[in-house]
């Protein structure tokens, strides 16, 4: 979902002047995240060519991922294309839009107004020098004020017909922030900073104003009185957060998936599925899951399977007589494999947040990711045969099959080298995101020959999109996380919950009930960002694993990317399907229902993630 920002430039040569500038700054976000992939890769090849591990490659491959998400922060302000929850919008009369939307610019003004400020001020107080490249650490967090200041940029373009509209909404914020700065401390005190942080940073998510800037301003809220030299704890969490070497793992998976749905790896795998399974019942339904299944093993994108299997297979399903909405359903749910299959963003996310061995949560995750496709297609084969889809298309030689099979060797082997190489530390899960990144590459321009110079920055530049809109939220999270932590929140809850209830299955039972609960409003990545600090915490007093508990708690969330009304892969599908979206969440229900009863074995079979675990070693 995105926020509604301006939509339409000034005119003449301002237009011209900002246009420069504004491809300048998309390029320069873009060559950052290339960079910082180049960089994590030079480290691989020195470590097992030259067997000689450099300090600095991993230091600056951070710095350049953090300058790029905070540049291309202020980017996205000017595609809409920061992560919203699109809802209160729907339900608002038009006349109403002009206002919400100058609401909206307003707090995303004020909190640009106070990265800028704090900023700049935590900036001007840090002394240290960086481990590797002694270079000054003020170097790293200048990087928060300056994407302040770029995003208000941004804001002042006047939109619609409304010549002065983003002056007047940075007016206002200007006028907000001070307000909060100095009425704050009198409103609601020092005792109330958790309470503030979850009242304004939830209602201003729900307001559709951007996670991100919804997070920042609320942790803003609750810090104010704390006096100043607590607020700069805010800038100081959202640099810091960046400069984490696990989360490189982010941009790197989501560009090899762009390059391999230009490089025409996605094809070859919808062929080879096809050749398998296109002669059973619901023959191309049962070819989209097993896709998805070969394609999560590579992307670790549910967002981007979703698009790139429903422009390939719905208008083909369509046409053999499946129905458009049920195309789209089915996509749609197969898609969350990309989440249960390493290797999956939503689980390194969930690593980086909880401190988690990446590689033990890749192999934990393969049997419950199997589970889940075993279900769908359960579901397919069931709805196919009450409604005649499918069984004509004809049955694959065995030569036609090996043929398939022989092309599509190059993204069979890279799920196997990212989960070995990552359990067994052969390279980190960073390490071999990047990998995956240039063996795309090869695949792409030198074996299918499908990647040309003008869709690989195509895809460079969809990727980094989906990058910053994904690693600015988890930015914004950390000095949240922060003072919920400061309040000892997961320890009231955890009290309250045990105070409820002594049994762990009823407690277990609760919190999946509220993660779906959660997903049907939140987002993914924003909901792990916000409920891991709490949660973990809870389940490890009750002697629950946390490498099971982030498998479970993906799989919730994933669900609830399903239902609405965010149901963010349904309206991917829908769109991209040109289906009805309403028909398509009812279409959907049949694969939710099965993915829950894989969610309660997952929680109750500890076996089917932990067993894994001691099959393939420490």
């Amino acid at each position: 979902m995105a926020i509604e920002t301006m939509d339409a430039a000034p005119s003449g040569a301002a237009s011209r002047a900002f246009r420069l500038f504004d491809g300048t700054l998309e390029t320069l976000s873009s060559l950052l995240m290339l960079a910082a992939a180049g960089i994590a890769s030079l480290q691989v090849f020195c470590r097992y060519v030259l067997s000689a591990a450099r300090a600095w490659p991993e230091e600056v491959a951070r710095w350049t991922f953090s300058w790029g998400v905070f540049i291309g922060t202020a980017v996205l302000i000017g595609r809409n294309s920061h992560i919203a929850i699109d809802l209160l919008s729907r339900f608002l009369p038009k006349s109403a839009h002009s206002a919400h939307r100058f609401f909206v610019q307003t707090v995303v003004a004020a909190a640009s107004i106070m990265l800028v400020i704090h900023g700049w001020d935590y900036m001007g107080r840090t002394m240290a020098v960086s481990p590797a490249m002694q270079w000054p650490i003020r170097y790293l967090f200048v990087a928060v004020p300056v994407g302040g200041v770029l995003n208000l940029i941004y804001l002042l373009r006047p939109y619609g017909t409304a010549m002065w509209g983003g002056v007047a909404s940075v007016i206002a914020g200007a006028v907000l922030y001070y307000a909060v700065l100095h009425g704050g401390p009198a409103l609601y005190g020092e005792s109330g900073s958790a309470t503030v942080l979850m009242i304004v940073g939830l209602a201003l998510i729900f307001l559709e104003v951007p996670i991100a800037f919804a997070l920042v301003f609320g942790a803003f809220a609750s810090f104010v009185p704390l006096g100043d030299t607590m607020l700069v704890v805010v800038a100081q969490n959202l640099a810091s957060s960046l400069n984490s070497f696990t989360l490189l793992a982010i941009p790197f998976f989501i560009m090899a998936a762009a390059i391999m749905n230009v490089g025409g790896i996605t094809v070859r795998l919808v062929d080879l599925a096809t050749r398998l399974v296109g002669h059973l019942r619901g023959g191309l339904g049962q070819a989209n899951v097993v896709t998805n299944t070969l394609l999560a093993g590579v992307s670790g994108s549910s967002s981007a399977d979703a698009s790139a299997i429903a422009k390939l297979l719905v208008p083909e399903m369509e046409k053999r007589g499946y129905a458009r909405e049920f195309s789209c359903a089915l996509t749609s749910a197969s898609s969350t494999l990309a989440n249960l299959i390493p290797p999956s963003l939503g689980l390194i996310i969930y690593a980086a947040l909880a401190s988690v061995s990446v590689g033990a949560l890749f192999v934990a995750t393969i049997v419950p990711g199997l589970l889940a496709a075993t279900a769908l297609a359960t579901v397919v084969y069931v709805v196919s045969r009450i409604r005649g889809y499918g069984a004509d298309i004809p049955r694959a030689t065995g030569r036609e099959r090996l043929a398939a099979f022989t092309v599509a060797i190059p993204a069979l082997i890279l799920p196997l080298v990212i989960v070995g190489g990552v359990r067994f530390g052969v390279f980190t899960a960073t390490e071999a995101g990047a990998m995956a990144f240039l063996f795309a590459i090869f695949c792409g321009a030198l074996i299918y020959r499908k990647l040309t110079v003008g869709n690989f920055v195509e895809a460079i530049r969809e990727a980094t999109s989906d990058t910053v809109a994904v690693a600015i939220i988890i930015a914004a999270a950390a000095p949240f996380a922060w003072i919920l932590t400061f309040e000892q929140v997961p320890q009231k809850i955890a009290a309250a919950l045990g105070a409820l209830n002594s049994s762990p299955i009823i407690l277990l039972l609760l919190i999946n009930l509220f993660l779906l609960v959660v997903g049907l409003f939140m987002e993914m990545i924003a909901a792990l960002v916000i409920l891991v600090p709490i949660l973990v915490p809870m389940v490890l007093a009750i002697g629950f694993d946390p490498v099971q508990f982030g498998i479970v708690l993906v799989l919730n969330l994933v669900i609830g990317a399903l239902t609405p009304p965010l149901g963010m892969l349904v309206f991917i599908t829908a769109r991209v399907g040109k289906a009805d979206v309403g028909s398509v969440f009812r279409a959907v229900l049949p694969f939710v229902g099965a993915l829950l009863l894989v969610l309660l074995l997952v929680t109750f079979v500890p076996t089917l993630s932990l067993g894994p675990l001691k099959w393939f070693g420490p």
